[in-house]
């Protein structure tokens, strides 16, 4: 900041003595200590609050680019979606006109058109409660060892010592 040199400081503090007297220095070049403290910790934070800024500004610039690439893929991906569904409903629609159009007038025949043509319609509403909560199946409960069945701890323990009882043999004492 300021070049100051071990001259430059005897001669200020030389001239301080002569001008302030021995009495006042210290006190003067304690306040003056205290003022050049106060300005290097102002300078210190104008340059950290520049610096902020200046990477605030950066990071919004990088944010409104990465909207703007979100916003062209998002256009891409719905352009796109759209595309698909109408080239699938168009071949929907035209292999229904066929079918229309070749079918005879028979009641079976249009008793199947009629219920093909809802299931090309899109589904609206929700799907019922039933539906939702369907059984877990068999194979799911065996590899994962779900237990379907249970039994009361005492069925338990009739079991183990119906079992024990059986299998128990005496063994012979070795003083007989």
């Amino acid at each position: 900041m300021f070049d100051l040199g071990l001259s430059k400081l005897a001669v200020i503090g030389v001239v301080g003595l002569i001008v302030l007297g021995p009495e006042r220095l210290p006190k003067v070049a304690r306040v003056a200590g205290t003022l050049f403290g106060r300005a290097q910790r102002y300078l210190r934070d104008v340059k950290d609050e520049v610096s902020r800024e200046m990477s605030l500004a950066e990071l919004k610039d990088m944010g409104q680019s990465v909207s703007e690439q979100v916003a062209s893929v998002q256009h891409d991906i719905q352009h796109t979606w759209r595309e698909a569904t109408n080239d699938v409903s168009g071949h929907a629609h035209a292999m229904v006109n066929d079918l229309n159009v070749g079918a005879s007038t028979s009641y079976a025949h249009e008793g199947a058109l009629n219920r093909m043509q809802p299931s090309l319609a899109r589904r609206t509403g929700r799907a019922h409660w039933s539906v939702k909560t369907g059984r877990t199946p068999q194979w799911f409960k065996q590899h994962h060892q779900i237990r379907s069945r249970l039994s009361s701890e005492a069925a338990r323990m009739s079991k183990h010592r119906a079992y024990a009882a059986h299998t128990k043999r005496t063994k012979p004492s070795f003083f007989e």
